[in-house]
């Protein structure tokens, strides 16, 4: 008889719908992972043997995740994730350079908050959770040396209208570089065409499959002669990121990007039918449901709605009671009091941004896992507007 391989993957009760704070690994990137968490442990700067067979390693993984996000190899530096490369981007370049840094008020803290410590000019948003073009042709001058937009919004899931930013950048400020956050976009966006007058993107391999812990920060052209490292070590990763690179954590990111974007195009359209349909059963059976922003602006994979008169930290207990993993926005800020940033950017007041709630899904999630969150999702809202009710 066959050995069965056990799955790697978490196995969860209920419904796990929050893909966008995290994915579970991949086999692929499971597999290629193992290999360099036991035997081949050497380090890649070592001479010997086992550190040029971990350099080979980190090289190849250099060329996958080159290829998947349209730049050469050696425009790759590995950090530990999103938030070490978007700190990058953004401080490496005021360090470097100096002028003025121009965000938006909705990009994720990993950009928010190194660009307020420097003083940015922030741009708002739109009701749709778009940046304002207008706010930030406005915000441009000959004093701006980085813009730095995301791809897709980590809350309501909304893409980005890059190529317009970048146009508006060339045309007002021709001397700032772009930085894009691109943590949300990997699973859904072709990244390599979508991004590609971006002079800077940053990824994380933990938000398509691969590990935590392990990320990169592309840097194109003329970006390396404008960013120093916000680090001090050695001189890894082209003299931009100090330190031991993550050899296990680096190849599992290149397999898991690689069975991603093979993925990618028939997963994204079986995610969205997925999500169209939780959205329109909870639409028919809880009518006072709003969905945040329209569903054409969005990846496949968000679902962010409110419904009025429910606080989303109640309705979540009562979803993780019944094994459905959801959240009420940024991962990187659930524990917050404050209500969303992202939701008051795009004008929303306090007590509609505490009745958000952030339905994620990935190429895993089933019609199954649908439909029985929709049943929680239903059964909770109702129980907890029965009890409001009692209580007035």
């Amino acid at each position: 008889m066959d050995d069965v391989q056990p799955d790697p993957r978490p196995q969860f009760r209920g419904a796990y719908l929050d893909h966008a704070a995290t994915t579970p690994m991949r086999p692929e990137a499971v597999a290629a992972m193992l290999p360099y968490c036991t035997a081949e442990f050497g380090n890649p700067s070592g001479a010997y043997a086992a550190g040029r067979r971990a350099r080979r390693a980190l090289d190849d993984a250099r060329d996958e995740m080159a290829a998947m996000l349209g730049c050469a190899p050696g425009e790759i530096v590995f950090t530990s994730g999103g938030t070490e490369a978007d700190n990058l981007a953004v401080l490496g370049v005021h360090a470097r350079i100096g002028g003025t840094v121009v965000t938006t008020a909705i990009e994720h803290h990993a950009v928010l908050n190194p660009a307020r410590r420097i003083g940015a000019r922030l741009v708002g948003a739109t009701a749709e959770g778009l940046v304002d073009l207008d706010a930030l042709a406005l915000a441009l001058d000959e004093t701006v040396t980085l813009v730095s937009v995301m791809a897709v919004n980590n809350e309501v899931g909304t893409v980005q209208p890059l190529g317009d930013v970048v146009a508006a950048v060339r045309r007002a400020a021709p001397r700032a570089l772009v930085h894009s956050d691109a943590v949300q976009a990997f699973s859904w966006c072709p990244v390599d065409s979508a991004l590609a007058g971006c002079d800077l993107v940053s990824v994380s391999a933990h938000k398509f499959g691969g590990p935590k812990g392990a990320g990169a920060l592309v840097v194109r052209g003329r970006a390396a002669l404008a960013l120093t490292p916000v680090l001090a070590g050695g001189g890894q990763e082209r003299n931009l990121r100090p330190g031991t690179e993550n050899v296990a954590g680096i190849v599992a990111m290149a397999a898991a990007a690689r069975a991603t974007a093979e993925e990618r195009a028939a997963a994204g359209a079986a995610t969205g039918v997925l999500r169209d349909r939780f959205l329109d059963r909870l639409a028919r059976e809880v009518p006072a449901m709003v969905e945040s922003v329209p569903r054409s602006l969005t990846v496949p994979g968000h679902a962010h709605v409110r419904f009025p008169g429910v606080l989303a930290e109640e309705l979540l207990f009562l979803l993780d009671e019944g094994g459905i993993a959801a959240s009420a926005g940024s991962a990187c800020s659930s524990g917050a009091i404050e209500p969303s940033h992202v939701l008051r950017a795009m004008g929303w007041n306090r007590p509609a941004a505490r009745e958000a709630v952030r339905f994620t899904l990935g190429p895993e999630t089933t019609a199954d896992d649908i439909d029985g969150a929709a049943d929680a999702v239903v059964a909770a809202v109702g129980s907890l507007t029965r009890l409001s009710a009692m209580g007035d």
